[in-house]
């Protein structure tokens, strides 16, 4: 891992805006539901706890903007935003970038796996359409057009 580079991303994926503010409006919306309707108690604490859950995805969502982004540094680098803040991963740290589909609610869903080897830490970054905002093949494309694919340049 290296210090993150501030200047302008050359490509950038995240969540889209619309869907974290309806996220955050469900969960606000649910939150008065929980608060001023005359439900009994298990159904408030049911009802509280999913406006909890809309909140924190929302929260999540917003913090971790933009989710990926290609570093406009020479080589391009890859720049992925955590919960505890953005990591930069160069070049010669990306081992694989691949598009694997995985079963979900009797379906096949494509996602986006990175893998990364920073010195003995190694990591697997999964992503959704949900976190790129996008079709995940389109991202793949994008970096392998940025030489971020190994194996594809």
């Amino acid at each position: 891992m290296t210090p993150v580079d501030n200047s302008e991303p050359l490509l950038a994926w995240s969540t889209p805006i619309v869907a974290l503010v309806v996220a955050a409006g469900g969960g606000l919306a649910l939150g008065i539901a929980a608060l001023a309707a005359p439900i009994e108690g298990p159904g408030r604490l049911l009802v509280g706890l999913a406006a909890l859950g809309l909140l924190v995805i929302a929260g999540l969502g917003f913090r971790q903007r933009p989710r990926i982004l290609v570093s406009s540094t020479t080589p391009p680098g890859l720049v992925v935003n955590r919960l505890r803040g953005p990591v930069e991963y160069r070049r010669d740290q990306i081992t694989r970038v691949r598009i694997v589909t995985y079963p979900r609610l009797g379906r096949r869903v494509p996602m986006l796996e990175i893998d990364v080897a920073a010195g003995d830490d190694e990591r697997l970054l999964i992503f959704g359409r949900w976190d790129l905002g996008t079709h995940p093949q389109d991202v793949f494309d994008a970096l392998a057009v940025q030489g971020l694919v190994p194996g594809e340049n």
